[in-house]
């Protein structure tokens, strides 16, 4: 029932009642009902309705009042996020990818032992900062209702809309509860994933990738394989693959475990927990 209709059935209820009971009680009831003791009785006819039926009524107003402010206040939050998002992607995303190119640009032109360092290392940091904030921007875009809302939160979700930044369309098998994870955890798993993804998409050439997410008793563990070129030799190593050693790094300061290993086609990421972790 609408707002509207309810204003309406709150307004013609009691009227038409009294209506009703005034028309039987003229034509039908005056044997049985004196004038005196009808009118007495209207009233409290109308209070009875007004307690009854009204009140009802008043309490669903109330329930969609309720519901309207809140849908407002959630649609003006979406859109201050939306808004956030757009300037953290049109801004700083962008300010960083450029900062990228001359950076490549700058490298390009030769320099010692110690610039090429120092070189890697701004890399490293840019590579980061830029991992962070599109880590942001997809934490700021949330669903508009409260059964999506519910559904981006989980850990599967996530991962699907990781994907699609990454241009990847995986077969995803989780059964990791999410109450199982810390946010930090989901957090610097979903970061790890997309970067493996993204190495994938940049390196690989796969045309298959699956996403697996095990429990194992208090510890877990995750797959992301490919049946891309697969690897010739330490990935971590590799002059170009900052992503993938700060991915690394991050797992490590977590207590995890994380491994690149070749397979008969192609490779895979191993992320695990091991039961005895906090």
């Amino acid at each position: 029932m609408s707002y509207k209709q309810i204003k309406w059935m709150i307004l013609i209820i009691p009227t038409l009642a009294v209506g009703i009971w005034e028309y039987a009680r003229h034509a039908f009831l005056m044997p049985y009902i004196s004038m005196k003791v009808g009118n007495f009785l209207t009233p409290v006819f109308l209070f009875f309705i007004s307690m009854t039926l009204l009140s009802m009524l008043f309490r669903r107003l109330e329930q969609v009042q309720e519901e309207l402010n809140r849908e407002r206040a959630e649609k003006a939050a979406l859109e201050e996020r939306d808004l956030l998002a757009r300037e953290l992607h049109d801004g700083i995303a962008q300010s960083l990818f450029l900062l990228s190119v001359k950076m490549d640009r700058a490298e390009s032109r030769g320099r010692g032992a110690r610039e090429s360092a120092d070189f890697q290392e701004l890399r490293k940091s840019v590579h980061e900062v830029n991992r962070y904030v599109r880590q942001a921007i997809a934490n700021l875009r949330y669903p508009e209702s409260p059964e999506e809302r519910e559904y981006q939160a989980s850990m599967r979700s996530r991962i699907e809309h990781t994907a699609k930044e990454t241009l990847i369309q995986p077969w995803i098998e989780w059964s990791i509860p999410d109450a199982a994870l810390s946010a930090k955890e989901k957090v610097e798993l979903l970061a790890c994933i997309r970067e493996a993804l993204l190495n994938i998409h940049k390196h690989a050439h796969a045309t298959k990738v699956t996403i697996k997410g095990t429990l194992d008793g208090r510890g877990w563990t995750v797959f992301v394989d490919d049946n891309g070129r697969g690897i010739h030799t330490d990935p971590f190593h590799l002059k170009d693959r900052y992503g993938l050693r700060i991915m690394k790094e991050r797992a490590e300061e977590l207590g995890w475990k994380m491994l690149i290993l070749p397979m008969q086609r192609g490779s895979r990421v191993e992320i695990r927990k091991e039961a005895h972790n906090h």
